[in-house]
């Protein structure tokens, strides 16, 4: 019995994801619960497990494409299986939960009305309570599954990856004319270029989009220099985030320069305490710290401006966010729970965080939740930034590189190392007397560490 696999609501509330990389290919066995596929939605790259064991007769997406919510994008021919699922064989996710989803146009006026449809995490959302933005574009792909011929005959839909199906497009050539000489049988770089009769592609390209080989002259007739890149999942989530922050919440920023000697002192010692075994320790962790110990003494900088309600929303918890610069863009997951951390569980939750948002595989519950953010221009060769506060939050601290500088240290004139906070906080909650207690305070507490220990 050949059953399709829909792709599922992860639990976000979305409406639809990319399609970043099959673990399978057509005439694999796959398992019950096996990855099969990685897509990445408006926050997270999420792993999708196979519903079914059974034979994989189909890819119904490729690689890059767009999905929405509910489309079929794999069919597996699973032996000696149950009764079929509702909904035409398919199957929303593993889980045992009903999957009423049948296509659009076969539900009449007289029947029941629309249910959720089963969900990896959470319950989904309801079948038309969302909206989505316009297409600009139909898509170009033929109906038919990748790699296999139009039963109209002509064309046919060719496998090949985004970055070969865009330089066809440049180069004009249609995918479907093309027999693959790469993996089972999908086009390749050198297939189009042959195709096309060039010898060079355009300036840059390779570069670009594939990070590897020489950047090749341009042709006469591909001189252009421009390249388009599609906004999607993570980067498009964080672009209309920090709009959505910048012209919402007045910012300000407060700057302080601050002598973190013997800061730095204190990391170098902590890196040989067998508390901090295997952990990666360093000035970040001190500094969440501080801002930890700050929040305490000052609740109101932990908070977030409710419009509807017209109230102040007070936290008196932490859940810290950490800017990390991943590949797919800007994540921003936190610590949750963090006030109640002591510093060596502090620096391994730092460090594995990190790590799995710079893999790709931080979750929607890790990006979410954030009370106050610190991020680290330093790590960039900067001084310091104005940082746009996350969504919901009432500050965000950032501090930049620690530089050698002439300081003047009890009364006289030194080399020290010194570091530059910058605080940006929502003007309708947090005034200047409160931002600058704050940002004081933490400056404090990095110019002679043995201050946060009255409140550890």
């Amino acid at each position: 019995m050949n059953k399709e696999f829909r792709l599922p609501d992860v639990g976000e509330g979305l409406t639809e994801a990319d399609i970043v990389s099959w673990h399978v290919k057509p005439g694999d066995t796959v398992e019950i619960n096996q990855i099969i596929v990685d897509i990445e939605t408006a926050k997270a790259v999420v792993e999708l497990p196979s519903p079914w064991a059974g034979t994989v007769s189909a890819l119904l997406a490729a690689e890059g494409d767009t999905v929405d919510v509910g489309t079929p994008i794999i069919a597996v021919e699973v032996a000696g299986s149950a009764a079929p699922s509702t909904g035409g064989e398919t199957a929303a996710a593993p889980a045992p939960a009903p999957a009423a989803n049948p296509a659009d146009g076969q539900r009449d006026s007289g029947q029941e009305p629309p249910v959720r449809q089963a969900v990896l995490v959470g319950y989904g959302v309801k079948p038309g309570a969302t909206t989505r933005r316009p297409r600009k574009a139909p898509s170009t792909r033929p109906a038919s599954y990748p790699g296999t011929p139009s039963p109209h005959g002509g064309s046919r839909a060719a496998l090949a990856k985004p970055p070969v199906r865009k330089l066809a497009k440049d180069l004009g050539v249609d995918l479907g004319t093309l027999t693959g000489s790469g993996p089972e049988g999908s086009v390749t770089r050198e297939d189009v270029q042959r195709a096309a009769g060039e010898a060079t592609v355009r300036s840059g390209y390779e570069d670009a989009v594939t990070g590897t080989g020489p950047v090749i002259a341009a042709a006469p007739s591909l001189s252009g220099t421009e390249e388009r890149i599609p906004v999607r999942g993570v980067r498009k989530h964080t672009a209309a985030a920090m709009v959505a922050s910048a012209f919402s919440a007045p910012h300000v920023t407060e700057f302080l320069q601050v002598d973190v000697t013997e800061t730095m002192a204190a990391v170098r010692r902590a890196r040989e305490l067998p508390e901090f075994a295997g952990v990666k320790v360093s000035p970040l962790l001190f500094i969440a710290k501080a801002l930890l110990v700050a929040v305490a003494r000052n609740p109101m900088i932990n908070s977030s401006w409710d419009e509807a309600a017209q109230e102040i929303v007070v936290k008196h918890y932490v859940n810290l966010g950490i800017a990390v610069a991943a590949e797919r863009g800007l994540l921003v997951p936190s610590v949750k729970g963090a006030h109640a951390l002591p510093l060596a569980g502090l620096a391994r939750a730092l460090d594995e965080l990190a790590a799995t948002a710079r893999a790709g595989k931080a979750t929607p519950a890790d990006l979410s939740g954030g009370t106050i953010t610190v991020t680290n221009v330093g790590v960039f060769g900067v001084d310091s930034g104005t940082p746009i506060l996350s969504p919901g939050e009432a500050a965000i601290l950032a501090f930049g590189q620690v530089r050698d500088m002439p300081w003047v240290h009890q009364g006289e004139l030194a080399i020290r190392k010194v570091t530059t906070l910058s605080l940006s906080f929502d003007h309708r909650i947090v005034d200047g007397a409160l931002g600058s207690a704050v940002l004081r305070d933490v400056g404090s507490m990095l110019e002679d560490p043995v201050r946060m220990l009255a409140w550890s």
